[in-house]
């Protein structure tokens, strides 16, 4: 059975508009998590790791530290990444994993 790290290490093999799972990323000293694309989205969004803002990912992946970050009511990187790391122990729970 797979671990919840080695699922997370095997989408990373991927790359970034393939992934299904959230990443982390760090330049300048910043820290964002990106969530994935989903289907209808344009881009995908990096979100703080600590603070509840957000860029384009296009944005980031120019700008890195200087990217201009938006306020975000209630999503921050760190929460973006325990919400995925709950779904995938639930699959695996769920004996979607092998």
């Amino acid at each position: 059975m797979m671990s919840v790290d080695e699922i997370f290490a095997d989408d990373r093999r991927n790359p970034p508009a393939e992934r299904s799972l959230p990443w982390e990323e760090s330049r300048g000293g910043v820290t964002v998590v990106v969530e994935p694309k989903p289907h209808w989205t344009e881009d995908m969004r990096a979100f703080r790791l600590d603070a509840r803002e957000y860029c384009r990912y296009a944005d980031w992946t120019a700008h890195g530290a200087r990217t201009r970050f938006y306020g975000h009511i209630d999503t921050a990187g760190d929460d973006v990444m325990m919400k995925a790391r709950a779904m995938i122990v639930r699959e695996i729970a769920d004996g979607l994993w092998g």
